[in-house]
């Protein structure tokens, strides 16, 4: 299981014309799920988006996680995070979960992350998405389960 996670002053994602899920400062989690990935991975992700010492304290330092600023988090399913681009021209996605499984591991995972005092929004899994995030810094990172087989 993978996370693109974006540290952002705001985002949101809107479905058809919609918006369904929106935050202030938080992160934004793009979440690809492979398959194999099961139920731990999704929890060792969430303890290390929540509690990844990020966002900068007085001195400019990376020293507080999304918890210390009282942030929120913007999930969204991105099967594309498992797109193999080695050959070719046309990315390849075996690699990635298909979507009966995928789903549930990604609704795990959300659950997980409302475990937290903090506010979760998400995205719409499967459907076409328009997201806007506006990353703060730029701070990207992207973590991956030592659980995932590799």
């Amino acid at each position: 299981m993978r996370a693109l996670i974006q540290r952002v002053s705001k985002g949101s994602v809107t479905v058809e014309g919609k918006t369904v899920g929106a935050i202030e400062q938080g992160l934004v989690i793009l979440l690809g799920i492979r398959s194999g990935d099961t139920e731990a991975e999704g929890r060792y992700l969430a303890e290390k988006c929540v509690h990844l010492r990020i966002f900068e304290d007085e001195n400019n330092k990376f020293n507080r996680s999304l918890l210390d600023v009282a942030g929120s988090a913007l999930v969204i399913s991105q099967f594309t995070l498992y797109g193999d681009t080695r050959k070719g021209r046309r990315p390849g996605f075996e690699e990635a979960a298909r979507p009966e499984i995928a789903e549930p591991l990604y609704k795990a995972f959300v659950q997980e992350m409302r475990r937290f005092p903090l506010r979760v929004a998400e995205g719409v899994f499967g459907a076409m998405m328009s997201v806007e995030i506006h990353n703060d810094g730029p701070v990207t990172f992207m973590l991956e389960s030592p659980l995932s087989k590799t």
